[in-house]
């Protein structure tokens, strides 16, 4: 990993995506619901550093994802890459963002959805090429198609079969390949093992440790599993209702996570020692994630913490620095 020293790759500050959400009932004179999705998160990637997004489904982590890469509209809130702000939400620049495109690449969730079944994989993986480096040759084209398939343990001859012949951990090779016969410099990787059985994903988590050691890439890695969290990770930040809760270093994060849900969902995460499992006491929440139309006044996690008290419920909690390393949001720090 580089220095964290170093000058942020991507710099975002108070981001925030909501979306209107139509109900049926409502009266033609009402006002429509406004759903926020992302709700002011603030974060930094630095050059070949892992940031791991987690927490429950329906927290805002692929919907962050997205909106970094203004690939949904933003309502407010900025983003810098390598220093140049990005323009975003009603400012944002079609051809300002597609510049970055190249620099800025997505694997996503489920490989095979994501890959067109009438393109062989040849030209499934050149497709980028075509789009950012239109210039090149015919020849210089297969030989970098060809090169980037090696790199990720795709076979030559595979090169004119078609996605659906592959299987998942296949398919979402093809995806990394993909994403990385640009060159990028970010790659944003939104669940890209949660459809693979566990030895593919140990595989596939294992494959872009090493291209981002060989290419110096730098990585955000949305998971809800945090044990290939701890894996891959350099920092993690922990959503829950589209808020940060916690952002600290993977060490310190793990072995004294500050934040109650931060403790609750590690609870959750299998120890491989029986002893250690038999002994370890899980922390379930009670209740169901609230509404992100209508969250909970004061902290959101107030519904379901343990240690949630009258005062929870008053002003919603900055982002602390936390004993060692990083910040958490909540009022007990």
């Amino acid at each position: 990993m580089s220095d964290v020293r170093d000058t942020p790759l991507l710099s975002v500050r108070d981001l925030c995506v909501q979306f209107k959400v139509a109900d049926k009932k409502r009266l033609p004179w009402s006002r429509a619901r406004t759903l926020t999705a992302v709700d002011n998160v603030s974060f930094d990637v630095h050059p070949g550093e892992t940031l791991s997004i987690v927490g429950e489904s329906g927290c805002g982590k692929s919907t962050l994802a997205r909106a970094v890469l203004n690939l949904v509209a933003v309502q407010s809130g900025t983003v810098h890459w390598m220093g140049r702000e990005m323009p975003v939400g009603r400012h944002a620049n079609r051809q300002q963002w597609q510049s970055l495109r190249a620099d800025a690449q997505m694997i996503f969730q489920d490989p095979l959805a994501s890959l067109d079944p009438r393109m062989t994989v040849g030209q499934l993986i050149a497709e980028p090429l075509k789009v950012h480096m239109p210039g090149l040759s015919r020849d210089e084209t297969l030989r970098r198609t060809r090169a980037i398939m090696a790199k990720v343990s795709l076979r030559d001859d595979m090169i004119n079969r078609y996605a659906h012949e592959f299987s998942g951990g296949q398919c979402q090779r093809i995806g990394i390949a993909r994403a990385l016969i640009v060159e990028p410099k970010l790659i944003v990787c939104d669940e890209p093992v949660s459809a693979l059985d566990v030895s593919v994903q140990a595989q596939i988590v294992n494959l872009l440790k090493t291209l981002q050691a060989e290419l110096g890439l730098a990585v955000i890695f949305i998971a809800h599993d945090l044990a290939v969290v701890r894996h891959i990770s350099d920092r993690v930040l922990v959503m829950y209702l589209g808020r940060v809760m916690e952002l600290a270093n993977k060490r310190d994060l793990y072995d004294a996570p500050s934040h109650p849900y931060t403790r609750a969902l590690l609870s959750a995460v299998p120890v491989p020692d029986p002893a250690v499992e038999r002994a370890k006491v899980v922390q379930i929440l009670s209740g169901d994630i609230p509404s992100p139309i209508s969250p909970p006044s004061g902290c959101v996690f107030r519904t379901r913490c343990p240690q949630a008290e009258a005062r929870c419920a008053d002003a919603r909690p900055a982002l602390r620095p936390r004993r060692d390393s990083g910040s958490a949001a909540c009022i007990h720090l």
